[in-house]
């Protein structure tokens, strides 16, 4: 396919609509809105909304920005594995926090679950890109499709839309990074697949 700059700015615009941060809260909001959360009352919502949004985007970003402005050497997409300790560190915490933040909140164990996973994720980056330079966007997705495919075997909302959703945006991601030469075809499966088969695990087992 030809390189235009047209392809590559919707290539590196679909890569940040769909980056591993906002993944968590895209997911927040259809299950307050279209599942048995929407039960909850507003002011629930609203609290599991902020602390969702706070520990997966607002504070990851500020940390982020403190460490650039320490003028540390991040590659924030496909950097050395010392480049990206910090980062995974950050997040495998904040989501670590998220959860047990969650937590106060007892019937809300399906998303304080969603979390873990999430920080899992995280680790699991930190043990595997010494080796492999795997695609965490790709993770992301594939632990998202994995909450999908539980919230439909356990019936809490019909998600069956959302689950084709998540997989057309599977496919637009990877198309997205392969175009950008960000990663090959068994770097985005193994990255997919080590997130789907991480949080189905951690859904139902934990």
């Amino acid at each position: 396919m030809k390189d235009t700059p047209l392809l590559r700015n919707l290539a590196i615009a679909i890569s940040w609509i769909l980056h591993p941060y906002l993944l968590p809260i895209y997911l927040v909001t259809l299950l307050l809105v279209f599942t048995a959360f929407a039960h909850y009352s507003a002011n629930i919502r609203i609290y599991i909304f902020w602390v969702v949004l706070l520990y997966t985007v607002i504070i990851p970003a500020l940390s982020f920005g403190m460490l650039r402005s320490l003028r540390t050497r991040i590659d924030f997409r496909i950097g050395r594995y010392r480049q990206q300790v910090l980062p995974l560190l950050i997040g495998a915490i904040c989501y670590i926090l998220c959860a047990i933040t969650i937590a106060k909140i007892p019937s809300a164990i399906f998303i304080r679950k969603v979390m873990i996973a999430a920080a899992l994720c995280e680790f699991l980056c930190l043990l595997l890109s010494p080796r492999y330079k795997i695609d965490r966007h790709l993770m992301g997705m594939g632990a998202l499709t994995a909450v999908f495919v539980v919230l439909n075997i356990i019936g809490v909302g019909e998600m069956f839309a959302a689950l084709l959703g998540g997989i057309l945006c599977t496919g637009l991601l990877a198309s997205a990074h392969l175009y950008l030469g960000r990663h090959n075809p068994a770097q985005l499966l193994i990255g997919y697949s080590c997130g789907f088969i991480l949080a189905f695990i951690a859904l139902l087992l934990l």
